[in-house]
């Protein structure tokens, strides 16, 4: 039985498994003030061209969203964001637990568009409504679409005509880096207010890095980290591990790797229609019912929506540790079990 029904199912890479071994025994200052993970924010701002920004490594992406979100907002004050995003979809209220609504549209091919943000705003013309004051968007998206650097550039600039914080989760953001006409992890720093760098779906055993760039949403916000119980004491197993992905170009050779395997997948379903437009490392076959059951025998994956009485999209995702052979041994199988 092989899963594709994730990017985290396995530890981590062995370049990060061997440098947190290499450090176990070193002494370090704790809460994110040691050396490592210094390091690891001097690397990436070289990356991000920007010394001007505040790094902040925390464990999870539900965690970062929401300290982020509740940090950034005032009481009254609102996320935007499509109906299938994460914070919406995936994070059991998280972000409405820390008092702030999501105001949800419908998304097309997975993404937001700025003709949607406006459709928002005028929906909410005064102080009896909740206030939009934050666009949040994934890259990659959960259907695994991109934002392209000219989409990008068009949101931030309907967010800044309208004053609004740009905020970009980056959970799959290697994948996403990969794919041509991307915005680059420069682009990033200089066309949102915040974004973070995804290390648990991106090979890390653990940890994803927040990039804070409008200097309004840096005061005091490690006070917001600690009181959410985000302050990891061995902040060092973070500092290691990005510290790591940002050396030798290790996170982008990932984000290209799992996208050569979904490239495989992609390529052996091509008598399959697609549910979403995916260039990165999920993909969305729509699959006959029997032969569902018929490829759940071998292999694991998540069932998605319906789209008929005989048929489901389906989702699998490839990884940093994707073997080939397991690609293949999928694809043999659906194409000879084909039913429609």
């Amino acid at each position: 039985m092989y899963s594709f029904t994730n990017d985290y199912s396995e530890g981590a890479h062995p370049k990060i498994m061997e440098a947190l071994i290499k450090t176990n025994l070193e002494q370090c200052d704790g809460y994110g003030l040691d050396k490592y993970c210094k390091e690891a924010t001097m690397l990436l701002k070289k990356q991000l061209q920007n010394d001007n920004v505040d790094v902040h490594y925390l464990v999870g992406g539900t965690q970062t969203n929401a300290v982020l979100i509740s940090s950034a907002l005032k009481p009254y004050q609102a996320v935007i964001a499509v109906d299938s995003g994460h914070i919406n979809v995936h994070e059991t209220g998280a972000i409405e637990a820390t008092g702030h609504k999501v105001l949800t549209v419908p998304h097309k091919n997975g993404k937001l568009t700025p003709d949607m943000i406006v459709d928002i705003l005028n929906q909410h013309p005064d102080e009896h409504m909740v206030q939009p004051k934050m666009v949040y968007i994934s890259q990659s998206t959960e259907y695994g679409s991109v934002y392209y650097l000219d989409e990008l550039k068009a949101i931030y600039k309907t967010c800044q005509e309208h004053q609004l914080y740009l905020f970009v989760d980056g959970a799959r953001l290697g994948s996403a880096l990969a794919i041509e006409n991307t915005p680059s992890l420069a682009n990033l720093a200089k066309y949102s207010d915040a974004f973070y760098i995804g290390g648990t779906k991106m090979g890390a055993l653990f940890g994803e890095c927040l990039v804070i760039i409008n200097d309004d949403l840096k005061p005091d916000f490690r006070y917001n980290i600690k009181q959410k119980g985000a302050m990891l004491a061995k902040g060092r197993l973070l500092g290691v591990q990005f510290k790591e992905l940002f050396s030798n170009n290790l996170y982008l050779e990932i984000g290209q790797y799992e996208n050569e395997m979904a490239d495989l997948l992609r390529a052996g379903l091509k008598n399959f229609k697609m549910y979403v437009d995916s260039p990165t490392n999920q993909l969305f076959p729509i699959v006959n019912d029997k032969l569902i059951k018929e490829l759940q025998k071998d292999f694991s994956f998540n069932i998605m929506d319906k789209i008929d009485d005989d048929h489901h999209c389906i989702r699998l995702v490839t990884s940093w540790a994707t073997p080939q052979e397991a690609v293949e041994n999928f694809v043999e199988k659906i194409n000879q079990e084909f039913v429609d």
